[in-house]
């Protein structure tokens, strides 16, 4: 089957442009703020063929150039035309495809009957051997263009209008990402639309964040149809629409959206007898359908950019919802970007961390050496570009133009920040576990861990706090939850020092709180890693539980239990900042799956996993959970004593106390739940 191909990882980053360009805001455009990676303009494409009879074939490209026969016997080349068919001789040839293309992507879609583009080609950008091709399962027809992404579309109308303040309000229930569609029963008139994630902010006629008086002409936000008398949009994320002066429908005809997504597999599903678990896993799930998209974006109402902290979280939560292992690969390209490394990715220092420890995810998820060897010069010259900025101690530094973020919170940053030593340390291991895995020489970050690890103990412990502080260079012995969390989630310290970290740092409520799921994801891993499993599914419940009492009906950015009224809402100085559907507000699904119902591969690609579900907790629950991107998934139902389970795929091992159970995968098989398990 032919496929369009393309320089491996241009797709992505012509589309992470097109994503983190498409920002708005109160009518203004708002593009990235940081280095935007190019991709390449003109590539060429080659494959050999031995043909013992002529092969017919076309080429279709978006851009324009030539194609060459090149006689691997003879050497003598043969230039073609790419707008006829093309006859390949018999015998031993190159066929080699040269693209350019000003403006866009320069890709290719060859179509024969043993000649066709695929996997098989590969592809340079004449600085390089050429090397694979990117692909797409989305793109296998010669009149699709990979320059626009097909998406599923659904015709949606509000669950309900209402008048309010002589205007009419469209609630649609929860939040979507859609273009407003407006049927006129006659003329056009002009209407101002007001958007919000929330019935306050789409109220608010004035500091709404996004809005937007409609023109029949010359409107950069939207077109009018003047055959079908419809106006639409371009795309907004909103829960409500508010329309200021208009009493009814009848004034102007009829509004709806179009939801514009893509449809993700329904595989990781979780219901329980606690009615307000079963509602966290499904507005998780919602939150982070909402954000998936051609990558995982942050949030889909302010940014909409592709932002890594937010898509290294997704990498987790994948895994047990969808488990589509391409968008995790545009992700992990399209933040990446072009080989050579000009700043560190969102410009964001832990950023481009936790990109490092994310291609060690990847294999463990998906066991793909393919894709690690593509991305494994990309992945030396980022942790290359990391250690440029350490000092004799090995800490990590902030240069010009540098963002050390870990979390929204209050550290005390003079001098290197201890948490951004720890995420160091831990993308310096995942390097050397892949340039292993590669074969590749990892013996100078190996030195460089080995330093970072020793002065990370000896700067940053303080003994009389029981914990590591922020910053030694200060005096101040500033102890903050994060360095502490991710001590424990690394293996950085022994069952004593953790012991103390729990005693004084994460079960001290004098130490501040953390108020973004972002870090009360790794403060909950840390938690049941150490077996707090009661703590964790209490938390899950009060923290996530607390945004559905709140009104959520997709998960925040950022929750204080403390904030009230309007003030929930605002966040960036901006009264309407905060996003209300974020993807790392979506870590349920991931704190559920991995490790109250305790799935986990055990070898690469999940060739063998684990699941141990803590039975005394859960009560009656019904799961299943993905295992493979082929589809295949493990489900298992907990209903009056009574454990069932099978899975669609061999390898799995059910631990039930101190029994291992073989998982079957040719019929269901029930056990018997004894004591207190």
């Amino acid at each position: 089957m032919a496929k369009w191909i393309w320089y491996h990882g241009d797709f992505e980053i012509y589309h992470a442009m097109k994503q983190n360009f498409d920002r708005e805001e109160r009518g203004m455009k708002w593009p990235a703020y940081w280095y935007t990676s190019g991709w390449n303009h003109n590539v060429y494409f080659c494959k050999e063929v031995y043909l013992k009879q002529p092969e017919t074939f076309t080429v279709k490209v978006q851009g324009e150039g030539y194609g060459k026969f090149v006689d691997l016997e003879s050497h003598e080349e043969t230039k073609f035309s790419l707008l006829e068919v093309v006859t390949c001789p018999v015998g031993h040839y190159r066929i080699e495809v040269y693209v350019a293309n000003l403006s866009g992507l320069p890709c290719a879609y060859i179509e024969g009957k043993a000649i066709q583009s695929d996997e098989s080609w590969q592809a340079s950008n004449f600085l390089d051997d050429a090397s694979a091709v990117g692909t797409s399962k989305y793109f296998i027809k010669a009149n699709q263009n990979p320059m626009h992404f097909t998406y599923t579309h659904d015709i949606r109308h509000a669950q309900k209008v209402e008048c309010v303040e002589e205007g009419l309000l469209f609630d649609f229930g929860h939040d979507l990402t859609a273009k407003t569609v407006i049927k006129f029963s006659q003329e056009f008139k002009s209407l101002t639309l007001r958007y919000g994630e929330s019935r306050t902010e789409a109220l608010d006629v004035k500091d709404t964040y996004l809005k937007h008086k409609i023109k029949q002409n010359n409107d950069p936000f939207g077109a009018y149809d003047d055959e079908t008398k419809t106006y639409t949009t371009k795309l907004r994320a909103f829960r409500y629409i508010y329309l200021p002066d208009v009493k009814n429908t009848e004034d102007f005809g009829e509004l709806s959206v179009d939801f514009e997504f893509i449809k993700f597999p329904q595989i990781g599903q979780f219901t329980s007898s606690d009615s307000k678990l079963t509602k966290i896993w499904q507005v998780a799930d919602r939150t982070l359908r909402l954000c998936s998209g051609i990558f995982f974006i942050d949030g889909i109402k302010r940014d909409r950019w592709v932002w890594a902290g937010d898509a290294f979280q997704c990498f987790y939560m994948n895994r047990y919802d969808f488990f589509d292992k391409e968008i995790v690969e545009r992700t992990i390209l399209g933040l990446r970007g072009e080989l050579n490394i000009k700043q560190h990715l969102d410009t964001i220092v832990d950023y481009s961390m936790y990109w490092l420890i994310g291609i060690e995810l990847y294999y463990e998820t998906f066991a793909d050496k393919h894709f690690l060897k593509a991305v494994y010069p990309k992945l030396k010259k980022l942790i290359d570009f990391s250690l440029e900025a350490t000092d004799d101690n090995g800490f990590i530094h902030e240069r010009k133009g540098d963002w050390i973020y870990i979390d929204w919170a209050d550290f005390d940053h003079q001098g290197p920040l201890c948490a951004e030593q720890m995420v160091l340390a831990r993308a310096l291991q995942s390097v050397i576990k892949v340039s292993k895995l590669l074969n590749k020489d990892s013996q100078k970050y190996e030195r460089h861990f080995q330093k970072l690890r020793k002065n990370i103990d000896k700067y940053y412990w303080d003994d009389q706090k029981h914990a590591y502080v922020d910053s030694y260079e200060s005096g101040k012995q500033r102890v903050s939850r994060h360095a502490n969390i991710f001590a424990i989630l690394f293996d950085y310290v022994d069952s004593q020092r953790m012991e103390s970290i729990f005693k004084h740092v994460l079960l001290n409520d004098e130490i501040p709180q953390i108020n973004t799921p972002y870090f009360k994801f790794w403060e909950l891993e840390a938690f049941a890693k150490a077996g707090y499993y009661q703590k964790v599914l209490d938390v899950i419940k009060t923290y996530w539980g607390g945004m559905l009492d709140n009104g959520a009906t997709t998960f925040w950015e950022y929750f204080d239990p403390a904030e009230k009224g309007n003030e929930r809402f605002a966040m960036y100085g901006d009264k309407y900042g905060k996003s209300l559907c974020h993807a790392w507000g979506s870590s349920p699904i991931y704190l559920i799956g991995r490790y109250l119902i305790g799935l986990k591969p055990t070898q690469p690609g999940y060739k063998t996993f684990k699941i141990h579900p803590q039975l005394a907790l859960m009560g009656n629950f019904k799961g299943k959970f993905p295992i493979s991107a082929e589809g295949d998934y493990i489900a298992l139902e907990v209903k009056d004593r009574m454990l069932t389970i099978d899975a669609t795929k061999a390898g799995g091992t059910l631990i039930i106390g101190h029994k291992r159970i073989s998982i079957p995968t040719e019929h269901r098989e029930s056990i018997v739940i004894e004591g207190n398990k």
